[in-house]
């Protein structure tokens, strides 16, 4: 079985001096996977990309 290796993209709200305190999100194929981007290697929580984006829009409702 061949795996493609996730493409982490980091929040848009790094930077400035609190770049470092911040989570990575990668998109896989039926789900979304989240890390700490100060300790990658320590594990990934991953979600139904569903539930996510779900999430996702439930943040930003709440943002307004």
């Amino acid at each position: 079985m061949t795996t493609t290796p996730a493409i982490w993209r980091t929040s848009s709200y790094s930077g400035g001096g609190d770049g470092n305190n911040c989570v990575e999100v990668a998109q896989l194929p039926t789900r979304t996977a989240v890390r700490d981007s100060k300790r990658p290697t320590h594990g990934t929580l991953t979600f139904p990309t569903e539930t996510f984006t779900a999430f996702l829009g439930s943040l930003k409702a709440d943002a307004r």
